[in-house]
C-alpha cells in the first residue's frame, strides 16, 4: 500500500503536529494490564485497542485531529515492484481513507469505515479498570444495564454489573430469577472479574465461537447467518491452537527484545564512557589551556620588563648625552660671548694682555669631540613569529629586538658568489648585521634578490631566498643559458655591500672521458698503444707517458687532456685525446 498523506495534512505532507497531543515524559502508556489513559491520564472509558499495541479512551481518540490517506491498490500485482506501482490508476482502484496517529508513539492508524468506534475494544483493559473500581468501593462504576446509577451489585451469572433499580427488575424476570447476586464489597479480594463480551453484530448475543475461515470470535447467529458453512467452533476448543501460535511468535520477539536491550544497555555504556572520556579530555584541555595562558601572562610580563629596561636604559644614555652636550654649549657660549665682547669693547691693550687666556680656551673647545647625532635610537620592535624558548614548559614566541639591519654592513658569502653553471644551481649565503657590524641573530627581514642576464634584462632568471631564521638567508638561482648575469641582494630596498655585481655562467661541466694516472703504463697495464694526452713516450714502441721517460709530468694527471687537478673540467674538445701528431717517440 502507498500512502499519500492529503486532505487536511500541512504543506509538508504531515498531519498538522499541533493537534497532536504528546504523551508527557514518564507517563504509563496503554496496554494489557494498565488502567490509565495516556491522554487524559484518567481511567479507561470504553478504550480501543491500536495496531501499535497501545490503548486509548475512544473519546481521547475521537479528540485527535484526523487526516486523509490515500490507498493506491494495483491489483493482483506485486505491490512491492516500482513498476507496477505507478501503473495506471483506475478511478476504483483508489481507495481514500481517514488516519489518525497514536498519542504515545506517533504511530500512523489507518481508521476502518467506522472510524474510532469500529476499532478493537480492549476488554483486558476493561477488566482491569474494573477491578481498579472495585478495590475503590465501586466508586466510578455505573450500571451496565441503565447506565446511569451507581453500581451496587454484580450478577455472577451475566457478568453484569446491576444499580439497585436493575437489580430488582433483574430478580423479578422469569428468565433471570435464579441468577447469582453479589454485593461489589464481596469481589474486592478478586483477581479476575469476567464478563461477558457482545457480539458487535448481535449485541443480545455472547461471542462464544470462533470462525476458522474469518479468523475472529462469532455468536450463535453469525453462525446461522453471516457465518453459515464456515468451520466454526466453541472458543474453549480452539484457544489451544490460538493460544500457541500466539506463544511462538511470542517466543519469537522475545529474544529481540533482549538483543534490543542489551544493545541499549551497551549504547548507554559506551554513551557513559564517551561521557567521562568527554570530561576527562576537557579536563586536559582547560589545564593545557591555563597552563599555557599562565606561560603567556609570565612570557607577557618578560617582555613587558625587558620593554621597560630598554626604554630606561636608553632614556639614561640620551640623559648623559644630553647633559654632556648642554654642558658644552654653555662652556661655548661663555667663550664666545666672553671673546666678542673683548673684540668689540675691550682696548687694544686688553685685548692684548688677555689674548693669550682667551686662545687656549677657545682651543681646548674646538678640540672637543661630540657627536651631533644621539647615540642611542627608537628603533624597538616586536618579532611575535620569533620563538623565544619554553616558559612553564610550553613552545612561547614573541621576541623584542632593537637591532635594526644596516644594508651596507650586510655580507655576501659563498663559492658560487661570481661564478656558475648553465642548467645547475648555483648558490650563495647573505649574512646580515647591524650598524655595529653584528650579526642580526633573528630572521625576518625583507630581501630581495634579482638575477637578470645582460643581454636579456627581460629574462630574469627565479630565485629563492630562504630564511634560516639565524640572522643568514640562502639564496639560491639556476641560470638556463650561459653568459654574463647581474644578480642584486638588496635588504630594505638598499644593496648590500658588494651589490650589484657580475656573475659568470659557463657550459655545463664536461666530465673527463679519460683517466686519471701517474702514468699510461701503470694504468693500461703494460699496453703499447695507449695514449696519453701529456706527450709523453716510452722506448720499446710504447704510445703512452711512463714514470722518468721523456715527456713525463712528473705527477698525477688525467689521460683524455692531461690536467693535474683530480676535480677539474675537461679542457679537450668534445672530450677527445689530443691529436698524436704532437707527440714524438723517443729512442733508446
Amino acid at each position: 500500500m502507498l500512502g499519500t498523506n492529503v486532505g487536511t495534512m500541512s504543506e509538508h505532507g504531515k498531519p498538522p503536529m499541533g493537534l497532536v497531543r504528546k504523551l508527557p515524559s514518564g507517563t504509563a502508556l496503554g496496554g494489557s494490564g494498565k488502567t490509565h489513559c495516556p491522554s487524559c491520564l484518567a481511567l479507561f472509558k470504553a478504550p480501543r485497542l491500536l495496531p501499535c499495541l497501545h490503548t486509548v479512551c475512544t473519546q481521547c481518540l475521537e479528540q485527535l485531529e484526523p487526516f486523509s490517506v490515500v490507498d493506491i491498490r494495483g491489483g493482483d500485482s506485486d505491490s512491492s515492484s516500482e513498476g507496477s506501482m505507478f501503473q495506471e490508476l483506475k478511478p476504483r482502484s483508489v481507495q481514500p481513507q481517514t488516519g489518525i496517529l497514536c498519542p504515545v508513539c506517533d504511530a500512523q492508524v489507518d481508521l476502518p469505515v467506522g472510524g474510532v468506534k469500529a476499532l478493537t475494544l480492549d476488554h483486558l483493559a476493561m477488566n482491569d479498570v474494573m477491578l481498579e473500581s472495585l478495590r475503590g468501593e465501586g466508586q466510578g462504576l455505573v450500571c451496565d444495564l441503565c447506565s446511569d446509577r451507581e453500581v451496587e451489585k454484580r450478577c455472577q451469572t451475566c457478568k453484569a454489573n446491576l444499580c439497585h433499580f436493575c437489580c430488582q427488575a433483574h430478580r423479578r424476570q422469569k428468565k433471570t430469577s435464579s441468577h447469582t447476586m453479589v454485593d461489589l464489597k464481596d469481589l474486592k479480594g478478586s483477581s479476575g472479574v469476567g464478563r461477558p463480551i457482545p457480539c458487535a453484530t448481535h449485541p443480545a448475543e455472547e461471542l462464544r465461537l470462533f470462525c476458522e475461515l474469518c479468523d475472529q470470535p462469532v455468536c450463535r447467529d453469525c453462525v446461522v447467518g453471516e457465518h453459515r458453512e464456515h468451520p466454526c467452533d466453541f472458543t474453549s476448543n480452539v484457544i489451544q491452537k490460538h493460544g500457541h501460535s500466539v506463544r511462538q511468535l511470542l517466543r519469537g520477539t522475545q529474544p529481540h527484545m533482549e538483543a534490543l536491550e542489551e544493545a541499549l544497555a551497551q549504547i548507554r555504556g559506551l554513551s557513559s564512557a564517551l561521557q567521562e572520556r568527554v570530561e576527562a579530555v576537557a579536563a586536559d584541555v582547560r589545564a593545557f589551556s591555563e597552563g599555557y595562558i599562565k606561560a603567556i601572562e609570565e612570557h607577557r610580563d618578560k617582555l613587558l620588563k625587558q620593554l621597560d629596561d630598554i626604554r630606561v636604559q636608553k632614556e639614561n644614555s640620551l640623559q648623559l648625552q644630553k647633559a654632556q652636550l648642554e654642558q658644552l654649549l654653555a662652556d661655548m657660549r661663555t667663550g664666545v660671548e666672553f671673546t666678542e665682547h673683548l673684540l668689540a669693547s675691550g682696548s687694544d691693550l686688553e685685548v692684548l694682555i688677555t689674548k693669550g687666556v682667551v686662545v687656549e680656551r677657545l682651543r681646548k673647545l674646538n678640540k672637543v669631540e661630540y657627536s651631533a647625532r644621539p647615540g642611542v635610537n627608537d628603533k624597538i620592535c616586536f618579532s611575535p613569529q620569533e620563538k623565544a624558548g619554553q616558559c612553564r614548559g610550553y613552545e612561547v614566541y614573541g621576541a623584542i629586538n632593537t637591532k635594526e639591519v644596516d644594508p651596507a654592513k650586510c655580507v655576501l658569502q659563498g663559492e658560487d658568489l661570481h661564478r656558475a653553471r648553465e642548467k645547475q644551481t648555483a648558490s650563495f649565503t647573505l649574512l646580515c648585521k647591524d650598524s655595529a657590524g653584528e650579526s642580526m641573530g633573528r630572521g625576518g627581514d625583507d630581501i630581495h634578490v634579482a638575477v637578470v642576464p645582460k643581454d636579456k634584462k627581460d629574462s630574469a632568471v627565479r630565485t629563492v631566498v630562504q630564511d634560516n631564521k639565524d640572522g643568514t638567508y640562502y639564496v639560491s638561482y639556476t641560470p638556463k643559458e650561459p653568459g654574463l648575469y647581474t644578480v642584486w641582494v638588496c635588504v630594505k630596498e638598499q644593496h648590500v655591500q658588494g651589490s650589484p655585481f657580475t656573475v659568470t655562467v659557463r657550459r655545463k661541466h664536461r666530465p673527463h672521458p679519460g683517466v686519471f694516472h701517474c702514468c699510461t703504463f701503470c694504468s693500461s697495464g703494460g699496453q703499447k698503444t695507449a695514449h696519453c694526452a701529456c706527450g709523453g713516450t716510452m722506448p720499446g714502441g710504447y704510445q703512452g707517458c711512463g714514470h722518468g721517460h721523456r715527456g713525463h709530468p712528473g705527477r698525477p694527471h688525467w689521460s683524455c687532456c692531461g690536467k693535474f687537478a683530480e676535480k677539474s673540467e675537461c679542457s679537450c674538445a668534445g672530450g677527445q685525446t689530443a691529436p698524436r701528431g704532437l707527440l714524438r717517440t723517443v729512442a733508446l
